[in-house]
């Protein structure tokens, strides 16, 4: 991704507020190796999807380099384009 803040970054506060499908992202950034069995728990752990994504963003994201956080907005396009849509139509 190009620009001073990655896609991720910007948009921190909407995906913690809007991703829906929290399970199959986190499977997804465990699969692919992003995060380990560590991070995945601690994040399932918590109740909301909003606390869920707070934890990714506080944690094992937190962590990431930019590579890793292409491979997130990737699974988020993958998963959650209508979502994805959205927060690009509104720069």
């Amino acid at each position: 991704m190009s620009g001073d803040r990655h896609f991720v970054d910007k948009y921190r506060d909407a995906l913690i507020q809007k991703v829906s499908l929290v399970e199959p992202v986190m499977g997804e950034l465990l699969n692919r190796f992003v995060i380990d069995q560590e991070g995945y728990n601690r994040v399932m752990a918590q109740r909301t999807n909003q606390e869920k994504m707070k934890e990714l963003y506080a944690g094992p994201l937190n962590a990431c380099g930019p590579d890793e956080k292409d491979t997130f907005y990737h699974i988020l396009n993958q998963l959650e384009p209508y979502l994805i849509l959205e927060l690009k139509s509104t720069k």
